[in-house]
């Protein structure tokens, strides 16, 4: 999660604190309307936490959850 508030003070220059809370409130709406097992990879995802093995940089992270979505969707990678 610091990662991405990071990138985003980088980006708009805001303030930490208002950063924070902005990745906060984009998580959060995330995470209430997405499927439950995804809303799940996204608490891994921000947590740091690697509960699949494999890349666990930001980018495999995002890949795997990429792929899991696309699977709900009817895509297969």
């Amino acid at each position: 999660m610091n990662e991405i508030i990071q990138r985003l003070i980088e980006k708009t220059g805001l303030p930490e604190d208002k950063a924070a809370a902005a990745v906060d409130t984009v998580v959060g709406v995330l995470k209430e309307r997405l499927p439950t097992p995804v809303a799940a990879q996204i608490d891994s995802l921000m947590s740091g936490g690697d509960s699949e093995g494999g890349d666990s940089g930001m980018a495999g992270k995002l890949g795997k959850m990429g792929s899991s979505l696309g699977g709900m969707f009817g895509r297969n990678e």
